[in-house]
């Protein structure tokens, strides 16, 4: 494979905008799908075939089914409980629903779901998390945490914890703006890092979000080399970390392209971008070719891309 192909690998796309399909013939890493893609279960998994032809490499066929807010199937399939109140109906109650869960993405052909979300809602005016978190207390986010993850690996679903380093103390929506989390690093550790040191998970999502305690430029989390090498070198992940959704407002001012290149240097190995669109496209042909000429990015593409196949040889039978 050449290098173009190698970073076409570290996106995961949406459907909007349409260019996935050729995406996908050009070696894209994954889909990912949302409400507006599933309207029966018949229509669904002839989506998810039909992206599995046009692609060169075994796909990564993602969603966001955290349950309650966060459900991209409900039109097609009774709601679940969302992370709170489902650990609060008791561990037996939230390990049936974590199972149904995965087996019912199982069966439409998913392989990666971006769950569960391990943030520890310390600020109840946090507009983005609340019931998404399990709980405000870091050991109880932990013990409903390996409930889930469990779950999800036993049906063959790859889990993904979200969002590093902690979501839970903010007090604005990353959708909308760069929130910024103003916590020393002890807190940080003492209470939202502590969810992701969890040692059988092979994906993190990194969030847009600007922790003073890893840098005190206005840089998100998600492009920050310092959060990332934390994450590495502090909390020893060796699995993939990947964006969140890059067309949010808390990252989109760095324009596409130099978004892109500016993760990968910081050792990004995946991104998320809800659409495929033009824009997106043109951004990744963009990177494509600066990285010809550059050993440092051309570098990291090669790592990253060796840390994805290798995940997707245990999962997707590569």
């Amino acid at each position: 494979m050449d290098l173009r192909e190698k970073l076409y690998q570290m996106f995961i796309l949406g459907t909007d905008g349409g260019g996935y399909k050729t995406a996908l013939q050009n070696n894209l890493g994954g889909i990912i799908f949302f409400t507006h893609d599933i309207k029966s279960s018949e229509q669904f998994k002839s989506l998810i075939k039909e992206c599995k032809l046009l692609a060169k490499t075994p796909p990564f066929l993602s969603i966001d089914q955290e349950g309650g807010r966060v459900e991209r199937t409900e039109n097609i399939h009774k709601k679940y409980l969302s992370a709170k109140y489902a650990y609060e109906k008791g561990l037996e109650f939230l390990e049936r629903q974590s199972n149904e869960i995965a087996k019912e993405l199982k069966d439409y052909g998913i392989n990666l779901n971006f769950a569960p979300c391990v943030d520890v809602n310390t600020n109840p005016n946090n507009p983005i998390i609340g019931e998404r978190a399990f709980s405000s207390k870091p050991d109880e986010v932990i013990e409903a945490e390996k409930i889930v993850v469990a779950a999800f690996l036993k049906n063959g679903i790859i889990p993904c914890l979200k969002h590093f380093p902690g979501h839970g103390d903010a007090n604005a929506d990353s959708h909308l703006t760069l929130p910024e989390i103003n916590l020393s690093l002890e807190e940080m550790e003492k209470t939202h890092i502590k969810p992701f040191s969890l040692n059988n998970v092979e994906m993190i999502m990194a969030a847009h979000l600007h922790c003073t305690c890893f840098d005190k430029e206005k840089i998100p989390a998600s492009l920050s080399k310092n959060a990332i090498s934390y994450l590495r070198n502090k909390l020893s992940f060796n699995g993939i970390i990947i964006s969140d959704d890059m067309i949010m407002k808390g990252v989109a001012e760095y324009g596409a392209a130099n978004a892109i290149e500016t993760g990968i240097l910081a050792g990004l190995n995946m991104f998320i971008y809800r659409n495929s669109n033009s824009e997106t496209i043109d951004a990744i042909e963009l990177v494509a070719q600066k990285a010809q000429n550059d050993k440092p990015l051309s570098q990291n593409i090669e790592k990253s891309f060796e840390k994805i196949i290798n995940l997707k040889s245990k999962f997707l039978n590569i």
